[in-house]
């Protein structure tokens, strides 16, 4: 008898196949894996970006308003407060006057005629140093006048004078490059001059504290050298 033919088993489909369903469970995982990180990676990209461009834009935007407020705030100013300024700052560098001797001239009836407004705001706006107008007063008086240093200073306190503070006023005479005795001399000379007076007379009008002021030394010296 002829062997009989085996039979063939039939061959299962390829998808039924356990390679295939590995590979495919592996292209998957690769797939879902590789599409987190690249979302995460544009989430995080975007994100700093996104902060940078608006701190960009805060960072212009401030100084523009830092730049406006001023420039508005100066807008606001009446004219006639900034008179009052530019007329401060005239009698404090040309005629080296104080601060409270320009106040009174802005404000006065007299003088600039100012309402008081303008005038707080002009001397709160005005900066100067005060210590030297009174030493280039106290300079003026001695070159000019040939004032003794008493006589000096109490000029430039006196409410009726040039009003500097006492501080103001010690600074100046402290500082001021003067000969009173020289001073004492040509007042002294003035005196006999145009009053004709003996020199006993002068001597009591250069030391009087209703008169010059100066020391006695400074007096005796100026009569010593009258005559010569």
């Amino acid at each position: 008898m002829p062997k009989q033919e085996k039979q063939q088993k039939p061959k299962k489909p390829f998808y039924k196949k356990w390679w295939v369903w590995v590979i495919a469970i592996i292209v998957l995982v690769k797939m879902c894996t590789g599409g987190d990180d690249t979302s995460e990676t544009t989430q995080n990209e975007d994100k700093p970006a996104e902060t940078q461009t608006a701190n960009e834009t805060q960072e212009e935007k401030e100084p523009e308003e830092q730049k406006e407020e001023p420039k508005a705030a100066e807008d606001n100013v009446p004219a006639d407060y900034k008179s009052a300024l530019k007329k401060a700052e005239s009698y404090a560098k040309s005629m080296h006057m104080s601060k409270s001797a320009i106040y009174d001239q802005l404000t006065s009836e007299y003088g600039e005629k100012f309402s008081a407004e303008a005038a707080d705001y002009a001397m709160s706006k005005l900066e100067y140093d005060w210590k030297a107008n009174a030493l280039k007063k106290a300079e003026s008086y001695s070159e000019t006048m040939h004032m003794s240093k008493q006589g000096i200073y109490d000029q430039l306190i006196a409410e009726q004078g040039e009003k500097f503070t006492a501080d103001e006023a010690q600074y100046a005479v402290d500082n001021l490059k003067a000969d009173y005795n020289e001073n004492a001399l040509a007042k002294a000379k003035d005196y006999q001059e145009s009053m004709s007076m003996s020199s006993e007379a002068i001597r009591d009008q250069l030391t009087s504290d209703y008169g010059e002021k100066f020391t006695q030394e400074e007096a005796n010296y100026a009569i010593e050298n009258l005559n010569k």
